[in-house]
């Protein structure tokens, strides 16, 4: 164990209960859910909700929800799908005939269906105790009263002002009242919003059964006045990041289509410890695979102080850059051979082309890899984003790593890990009549033919949210996870790395210094990559970084605490004590419980 090692705040722990979020009202809130008798899951979908509030620049009521959860009653990890589908018209052909070869980041053609709403109500129908009532009152109150806008938001709404004014008038009425963003810390009020959110519970209230309630909002979302909202403005053209005007694809007949869905969760063992994580519909086994990668390394893997060394960012940074060139050429949603590119004996040949200096090539592994030829033409171009932790946008309203997370843990062992996105308020112009936008996953897609990740009707983008739990001793005991794009499941590393490897605590583990590498294609438009890029903290120390740079790797200084906003939370099976911890990056993450 380290000795004395810099953390930013206390680790947290108690027995009642505990939540982290990407927003302090956020974790306030699940926690009054949790003092109510709430459990674990009612918890969640309240502060989901109001994530949607009071972090709109990374999330929205259209946009997705994946999640991980254990039940006190079953600890086997299961799959919350929250990701909805691409339209029945999204085909490359489709693309093709508006001279597309990438799916825009922005505007209305880049929609797939909205999942979050759906998915959150599906797991407090089954799972949690409350009323939808219970759990949408603070979210509707936040979006009626005000919510207190972060830096973060106004610097978000100034970059795509002109785009606002311009191309987007809905957006410009919400988010530029009096022709100006709202400015930090002052109160910003959606209140179409939250009437919409109290039409739907009225409709639900029609039944008087908790669960009849649940599916009649269910219900009114997908086949009633949200989806015919959703088609009928899908209709108009309006700007998108291609530089032209785009009506949308998405219709109510998709909106009907759609259910959100459970899985079974892809759980990878590591000896005492076992990582859970979504399917390759997500990038979520990268992080299995950098840890199999790394496994035959961990005699070279070092923590000092709380600190790693070269060698150690070094080796995780080229390991890498093998998992996320696999998941370039295999994952999305398909059938994707999983226990293989997980398995010791991949995972062995692999690791022999890891080599003490840094690759400046996308080595995807298995039988006859191909990825995409753009990729040809974005290899070497400005990534963007690559050094900083907080999502930025351009004018034209290209984004990235805007998501927030959620981590809550009860009493009684249920347990849960959710990185909500997309349907931020860039994303898309404001539907009027509903007071938020359209999602714009559907860039993730390649609009090339025959890639496991190849744009088809009806089908999910392979998205980069990717919460995390794992089990220890084949119990559950640890959820955690972070916004941050692609950079998400390097970020987790770090912390994983520093929590089982290094022995820190939560906060310990997630205030040490993280790192990430952009040598590897951008899920977002106009999907870039760096080969040799290396984006680290500064914390890291001057000789760590001088080390990294004579080894090759473009070292770019992110600043002392710039990379990740990751939750955490905790359970010893054996005493019940839970613990939990959140970000200082950013100042807005925060942990609470007793």
């Amino acid at each position: 164990m380290v000795d004395v090692v810099f953390t930013s705040r206390p680790e947290l722990a108690g027995t009642h209960g505990m939540v982290a979020t990407t927003h302090w009202l956020a974790s306030a809130t699940g926690m009054a859910v949790l003092e109510d008798g709430g459990n674990a899951f009612d918890a969640a979908v309240a502060a989901g909700f109001v994530l949607q509030v009071a972090e709109p620049h990374l999330n929205g009521p259209a946009g997705q929800v994946p999640a991980l959860f254990v039940t006190a009653a079953d600890p086997t990890p299961r799959v919350l799908c929250g990701q909805g589908t691409s339209p029945a018209a999204a085909t490359p052909a489709r693309f093709a005939d508006l001279g597309l070869d990438l799916v825009p980041g922005s505007g209305l053609l880049s929609a797939t269906v909205p999942g979050a709403w759906d998915a959150w109500l599906l797991l407090l129908r089954d799972h949690g105790t409350k009323s939808l009532r219970d759990v949408l009152k603070y979210a509707i109150s936040y979006a009626w009263k005000g919510v207190p806008v972060v830096g973060r938001i106004t610097a978000t709404i100034d970059a795509v002002s002109d785009l606002f004014v311009h191309h987007w008038p809905s957006s410009a009425q919400l988010w530029l009242p009096g022709g100006e963003a709202p400015s930090p810390g002052s109160l910003h009020r959606n209140r179409t919003l939250a009437r919409t959110w109290q039409r739907l519970l009225g409709q639900a209230e029609t039944q008087t059964d908790r669960e009849a309630q649940i599916d009649a909002a269910r219900r009114a979302w997908s086949h009633g006045f949200v989806a015919e909202a959703v088609d009928e403005f899908s209709r108009t053209a309006f700007r998108d990041d291609s530089g032209r005007d785009h009506a949308g694809l998405l219709t109510a007949d998709d909106l009907a289509s759609w259910e959100a869905t459970y899985e079974d969760a892809v759980v990878t063992d590591f000896g005492e410890w076992s990582l859970v994580k979504c399917g390759a519909w997500t990038q979520g086994p990268v992080l299995a695979q950098q840890l199999r990668l790394l496994e035959g390394f961990r005699d070279r893997l070092r923590y000092d102080n709380g600190r790693p060394d070269a060698e150690t960012v070094h080796l995780a940074a080229e390991c890498a850059k093998l998992a996320f060139a696999d998941r370039e050429a295999w994952y999305g949603d398909t059938d994707v051979d999983l226990a293989t590119l997980l398995s010791w004996e991949y995972a062995q040949q692999r690791r022999a082309l890891v080599g003490d200096e840094a690759s400046g090539e996308l080595r995807p592994g298995g039988p006859d890899p191909r990825l995409p030829a753009v990729l040809a033409r974005t290899q070497g171009e400005a990534a963007g984003t690559g050094a900083v932790g907080e999502p930025t946008v351009d004018p034209a309203g290209r984004t990235r790593g805007d998501t927030v997370q959620l981590d809550i843990v009860d009493a009684e062992g249920n347990m849960i890990s959710a990185t909500p996105s997309g349907g931020w308020l860039q994303s898309s112009p404001t539907i009027p009549e509903l007071g938020f936008c359209l999602d714009s996953r559907a860039q993730m897609f390649w609009l090339e033919e025959g890639l496991p990740n190849s744009l088809a009707p009806r089908k999910r983008p392979r998205i980069t949210l990717s919460p995390s739990m794992a089990l220890r001793g084949g119990e559950p005991t640890l959820a955690f996870g972070t916004p941050g794009g692609d950079q998400q499941d390097q970020w987790q590393l770090c912390f994983w790395l520093a929590h089982t490897l290094g022995g820190l605590n939560l906060q310990e583990a997630i205030d040490s210094p993280a790192w990430h590498t952009t040598a590897f294609p951008s899920s977002f438009f106009p999907r870039t990559w760096q080969p040799r890029e290396l984006v680290v903290e500064s914390r890291l120390g001057q000789p760590t970084m001088r080390e990294l740079a004579e080894r090759g790797h473009a070292v770019v200084d992110a600043g002392p605490w710039a990379l990740g906003r990751l939750s955490a939370v905790s359970r010893d099976p054996g005493s019940g004590m839970l613990r939990a911890a959140a970000n200082p990056r950013g100042m807005q993450g925060y942990a609470v419980g007793r």
